[in-house]
């Protein structure tokens, strides 16, 4: 006999039917697709792209099982793997005629065969890792030095330019090495001009010298400012790094900081590895290890 209220029954039953529905995508298994993406942030990703996308594969009799636009871009898919092989090159021709100046990033990708009903109810499979999916590791370091001269750069001009509005003489800014020197005629313009390039740059640590006649003052960024740069750095890298990685479609990848000066991507079921290194190896502060 049943001691139990009706109502709990129930419960009990619409908790396993809401189980198995929000289980069953994780059956269906992957389809191979192609996924045109942008590689310009001032190229449109909308319903005249997919037009074109549907166009060219009807022109060149290649038959697809679905065909969708979100956001990201346009996803192709296909019913095997030498169609959708097929399907890139002819994309990749039509889409980007000039291959120096492509426009569009066409990539090998894989969707799932779940149904549409089942998505609309935001049933989805569960994405695997690369210990049981598969996919690719990257460990990337940050050029720090890179970022360090460039950033001394941009500080050189900008001292340039607020010494230049005040009407402050000196004998020429430069950066040496990882220093910013500012050279006067003599000592009395030096102390003169203090007061301006310490307020103009205060993350830099300034000392008094000389070399030959001229009299110098250098300056080097304090630990604290430099750390700060570092950090900037990573995160920036990061960002770049994340923005490059939509344009292959990955879902849910995993970009993270290791160390001081590295980054891990890991891209679990990336079937074209070397459109990802490309993509990532675009960035120029970047050196794959």
């Amino acid at each position: 006999m049943n001691r139990y209220p009706i109502w709990k029954n129930a419960l009990v039953i619409v908790a396993l039917i809401l189980g198995l529905i929000y289980t069953l995508p994780n059956f269906f298994g992957e389809a191979p697709a192609v996924q045109v993406s942008t590689a310009r942030t001032g190229v449109q990703i909308d319903a005249a792209l997919m037009t074109q996308v549907e166009s060219t594969l009807k022109g060149a009799a290649i038959a697809h099982t679905g065909l969708t636009l979100d956001t990201t871009g346009v996803r192709v898919r296909l019913a095997d793997t030498d169609t959708q092989l097929k399907t890139r090159d002819v994309l990749e021709r039509a889409l980007n005629p000039d291959p120096a100046d492509g426009k569009y990033v066409v990539a090998l990708n894989l969707l799932s065969k779940s149904p549409d009903w089942l998505r609309s109810v935001g049933a989805l499979p569960m994405y695997l890792g690369l210990d049981l999916r598969g996919g690719v590791h990257f460990l990337l370091q940050v050029d720090m030095q890179g970022a360090m001269v460039k950033r001394l750069d941009s500080m050189s001009s900008d001292l340039r330019t607020q010494l230049r509005e005040q009407n402050i003489r000196h004998g020429g800014i430069s950066r040496e090495g990882n220093t910013i020197v500012l050279r006067f005629r003599d000592a009395a313009g030096r102390d003169a001009a203090r007061s301006a390039v310490e307020k103009a740059l205060p993350e830099m640590v300034w000392t008094p010298g000389q070399s030959g006649a001229d009299q110098l003052y250098t300056g080097r960024m304090s630990e604290l400012a430099e750390t700060e740069m570092r950090e900037s750095a990573i995160k920036q890298n990061i960002l770049t790094l994340q923005k490059r990685v939509n344009e292959l479609g990955v879902a849910e990848p995993i970009i993270q900081q290791q160390g001081a000066d590295r980054i891990v991507v890991q891209l679990p079921g990336v079937q074209d590895v070397a459109k990802a290194k490309d993509l990532i190896g675009r960035t120029a502060t970047l050196e794959v290890r």
